[in-house]
């Protein structure tokens, strides 16, 4: 991997983003791309959804929803050890997702005046799986339980056409919908799922075949978290999740096969994935090189590693000391951070930008990926300096009800009347003394 020698330098966070590896993944390029498709679907509806899925899945269906007895089918004929496992991943997962769950708060300012935060669910989600290069029923975990937690009542998901499976979605993706219960679930990808689900969908006599929802999430290509930003307003959002990535932060107390080991595990996703070291160890980093020559070559899927770790989103970053390197992840504000260093809990402990930390060496982000109970649809592209990952919170709203007696509004009018004379808006305060009239 190429090499950015920062030792010796001070650099804010402005200027270190400059410098950093990142991928020339463009969303807002891709908008010109995934608007025609998005209006297309909102203009002709199901129509439009089974053109589209012939154009790019190179899959001719008759309908867009998935049977009812294929979800069956495919959790019957799923292998019992991945049942075993995404069972055990559901458990952990609705474990620490049902511990985000915020309680009703009620705050009492005064004499009858109380202001209550009520957390609402959403009424219906769409939740999009990605399949590609590779089969994810570990984000049908992901997507659907922290809604389940959260009490959304309506939940649909949507994963692309598969030629390989008669225009169905991979099984392994239906077989873990009907593990977790959902029964609602749809055969379209791209930016015309994310459409399909902030529009709804009409059949030719006008009869609805998918109803709108209120939220979208879930990872997906450029072209996914290019029309999540496109729908953004109709309809919620988690994030723009694009390519994975993951910055590992290292001293020389690190084993560099493991660091290499994980760099492997997230390049193997995409090309246009991501994988960053950064260290004060230059013999680490050499250690790291040596242990890739022999990992890359004997990888399943050795030619998509090499051009990830090859591009320009990867490589290895070069400070200090630790402290410098802390300033160095936190402007790169990674999808994923492994803290493998001396004292890696508190160091993990003065993170502030990651979508998830992971703390020592056995906790590599493959674990936050299946079972460790986290969440893996993570802010990504340096957005985690300001999002965090797909959790409980995502599929609700905070209300405020504002409940005073007349003792307690008459205590606080005079204060009502003086903000509504200063802002010119009289009315407002009148609205409140008619009260006393």
């Amino acid at each position: 991997m190429r090499r950015t020698d920062l030792r010796g330098r001070t650099l804010d966070a402005v200027a270190l983003r400059a410098v950093l590896p990142r991928a020339g993944v463009d969303v807002a390029a891709a908008l010109a791309t995934v608007a025609p498709i998005c209006e297309d679907v909102r203009a002709r509806g199901t129509a439009a959804l089974l053109e589209l899925t012939e154009r790019f899945e190179g899959v001719r269906l008759t309908h867009v929803r998935v049977p009812r007895e294929a979800l069956r089918e495919a959790l019957a004929g799923l292998d019992p050890q991945v049942r075993a496992a995404l069972e055990e991943s559901a458990r952990r997962a609705r474990l620490v997702h049902a511990d985000q769950r915020r309680p009703d708060t009620t705050t009492r300012l005064a004499d009858g005046g109380t202001v209550t935060e009520r957390w609402v669910p959403v009424a219906r989600v769409g939740l999009y799986v990605p399949g590609g290069r590779a089969v994810y029923p570990s984000s049908v975990v992901m997507n659907v339980v922290p809604a389940q937690e959260a009490g959304v009542a309506s939940i649909a998901v949507t994963s692309p056409a598969q030629r390989d499976h008669g225009g169905l979605p991979h099984p392994a993706v239906l077989a873990a919908c009907e593990l977790l219960g959902v029964e609602e679930v749809y055969a379209v990808g791209g930016a015309q799922a994310v459409a399909m689900f902030a529009y709804g969908a009409r059949d030719a006599d006008g009869e609805v075949v998918v109803a709108p929802v209120d939220v979208v999430t879930g990872p997906g290509n450029i072209y996914v978290a290019s029309a999540k930003r496109y729908v953004q307003g109709v309809v919620g959002i988690d994030s723009e999740a694009g390519p994975t990535e993951i910055a590992v932060l290292a001293d020389d107390t690190a084993d560099p096969r493991h660091v290499a080991a994980d760099l492997v595990s997230q390049a193997e996703h995409d090309p246009l994935a991501a994988a960053v070291l950064v260290t004060p160890s230059e013999a680490l980093a050499d250690a790291v090189d040596a242990a890739l020559a022999e990992l890359v070559p004997a990888a399943k899927h050795a030619a998509r590693i090499a051009e990830a770790l090859a591009g320009s989103q990867s490589g290895v970053v070069l400070v200090d000391d630790v402290d410098a390197g802390l300033a160095v992840v936190d402007a790169y504000a990674a999808e994923h951070l492994e803290v493998q260093t001396a004292d890696a809990r508190a160091v993990a402990a003065r993170v502030r930008n990651a979508g998830a930390v992971f703390v020592g060496p056995h906790s590599p982000v493959s674990l936050g990926d299946y079972c460790a109970g986290s969440n893996h649809v993570l802010p990504t592209g340096g957005t985690a300096s300001h999002a965090g990952g797909l959790g409980v919170q995502t599929f609700l709203r905070g209300v405020h009800v504002v409940d005073y007696d007349e003792a307690a509004l008459r205590e606080v009018a005079e204060h009502v009347v003086a903000l509504a004379e200063s802002e010119d808006l009289p009315a407002h305060g009148r609205a409140v003394t008619a009260r006393f009239a």
